[in-house]
């Protein structure tokens, strides 16, 4: 439980502002068709993450529990300053109208995840924990945390959630998490 709650959260407040969130506000303003947007972020979101979980988990095994331990805490260090970025959204990854809403949604989604934040944080906690189904169901429970919402209700949300507050708690979230990996407290704090 422990690996679904903390993946929900972290992937939860990475994902705000976020480029796939501001994706997500793209979509629903051009096609006006929630549903299938949510249905295309959540296909998209459980083949990159389950993706992304094979391959922390991958890590976790071809390295040792000492190195894990350092590449683990820098990794939330520098998830940490990541968070601080702004996001933007390429303009290729909006041209996919074409394939119809689901699709485009589908398409543009999967490949915004590749290298993002979420999927990078994907692959460090799966490194960390060893329930690959708890992981990814976690992250992309977090992922329609944030992204439902914004697809729903786009705008109303935009004007009102302040962007720099939730990113400096993910960047505290994350900095903690790494430093405390890094000391070894991680397995006493569950992460």
């Amino acid at each position: 439980m422990d690996a679904f709650l903390v993946s929900t959260g972290i992937v939860g407040l990475a994902e705000i502002g976020d480029k796939t969130q501001l994706l997500a506000f793209l979509l629903a303003a051009r096609f006006r068709r929630p549903l299938p947007i949510v249905l295309g972020i959540f296909v998209a979101t459980v083949a990159n993450h389950a993706f992304a979980a094979a391959v922390g988990a991958l890590v976790s095994q071809l390295l040792g529990a000492g190195t894990m331990r350092w590449v683990l805490g820098l990794s939330f260090l520098g998830m940490a300053a990541w968070v601080l970025t702004p996001d933007e959204i390429d303009a290729e990854e909006a041209q996919l109208a074409k394939y119809g809403v689901f699709l485009t949604t589908l398409i543009a989604f999967f490949v915004a995840e590749m290298g993002d934040k979420t999927q990078v944080a994907t692959v460090a906690l799966a490194a960390r924990y060893e329930s690959m189904a708890a992981i990814v169901a976690g992250t992309t429970f977090g992922m329609m945390l944030a992204n439902v919402p914004a697809v729903y209700f786009g705008e109303r949300i935009a004007n009102r959630v302040p962007l720099k507050l939730v990113h400096g708690i993910a960047a505290l979230i994350f900095a903690v998490l790494g430093i405390a990996t890094l000391l070894g407290m991680g397995e006493g704090l569950g992460f």
